[in-house]
């Protein structure tokens, strides 16, 4: 597991320490943050023109009203009966839960209250991260070298903090902006920069953003970025280390799923985030936060996460 130390609120400097450990429960995925008031945002606003919108569709004929508890969803009676019970389970867990979930081949989508809520990031960032050097590389802004290849990799695969940090450092220009003046292009159009213990700001660290900056996120890696960009993406998201395995990966095997996982333990409480893609040619994409709002911990948080996923998915593939 990942852990990152604060080493004091005047300090102003973090010191991040990549660990693996096995059972119990995990240490801190990044530095703890100072207390910073939440700012609601209309993430109705900010949309991918690119993304599908939401389609109404009627209810099977066979079924009755009552078995199609969402019928202007657009998902089928089975869906959204999963559905139902998702929201029903996510609303009695610790803290809140903001969930966004799409079918891209028919353009369905749900999202629960709390997805327009903002979130530390944790690591999701760091998908973000690697479809902006791949873009900038593929425009020959920069040239990537094989160890920075490896540490994007490293970033997907186990959630490598040292790694983005390389990163942050090394591409994020003299003023450390680059990066967060490109994330909005990539759906992340609610995305904020927050004040931290880093000695430079912005700092991948210290965001914050939405389920629906995360679903923007995924759909523009599965249906806006280069093939090849998204071949070196969906391999390592579906070839994650065993402490990424959980969320989106309740899925199931059978459902082929991949994702980039975000934990952190801040000064207000852990946050648990997911966000991937689950079926046959990645047809559904899953984007949760869950912010536990010290009510619960990492255990709490990678359970609720994980179920949401399952409650969806497992049997449908």
């Amino acid at each position: 597991m990942i852990q990152r130390v604060l080493q004091g609120v005047a300090a102003a400097a973090v010191l991040v320490l990549a660990a693996c450990g096995s059972g119990g429960t995990a240490a801190p995925e990044s530095t703890p943050h100072p207390v910073v008031a939440q700012v609601p945002t209309d993430s109705t606003a900010a949309t991918l023109s690119s993304v599908p919108p939401v389609l109404t569709a009627p209810s099977p004929s066979a079924a009755q009203p009552e078995d199609c508890p969402l019928p202007q969803s657009g998902f089928d009676c089975d869906f959204q009966r999963r559905i139902a019970a998702a929201e029903s389970y996510a609303g009695g867990r610790p803290g809140t839960v903001g969930i966004v979930l799409r079918d891209r081949q028919t353009g369905a989508v749900w999202r629960n209250a709390h997805a327009g809520d903002l979130t530390w990031t944790a690591s999701t960032i760091k998908l973000a991260m690697v479809v902006d050097l791949l873009r900038r590389s593929r425009t020959h802004a920069i040239t990537l070298s094989a160890g920075d290849r490896a540490q994007m990799a490293a970033m997907l695969h186990n959630s490598d903090d040292d790694a983005a940090t390389t990163l942050w450092t090394k591409y994020g220009g003299k003023d450390h902006t680059a990066f967060n003046e490109a994330f909005p292009a990539y759906g992340m159009t609610s995305l904020r920069a927050e004040r931290g213990y880093s000695k430079v700001f912005p700092y991948w660290g210290f965001q914050k953003c939405t389920a629906d900056d995360l679903d923007r996120l995924i759909n523009h890696v599965l249906g806006i970025a280069p093939a090849e960009d998204r071949a070196f993406i969906l391999d390592h998201m579906r070839q994650v280390a065993p402490n990424q395995q959980w969320g989106v990966w309740g899925a199931g095997a059978a459902a082929h799923p991949g994702n980039k996982d975000g934990w952190s333990d801040e000064d207000g409480g852990w946050v648990m985030n997911t966000v991937g893609f689950v079926g046959p040619g990645e047809r559904y994409t899953l984007a949760i936060m869950n912010n536990l709002r010290g009510k619960g911990g990492y255990d709490e948080g990678r359970q609720t996460d994980t179920e949401i996923a399952r409650l969806l998915f497992a049997g449908r593939f």
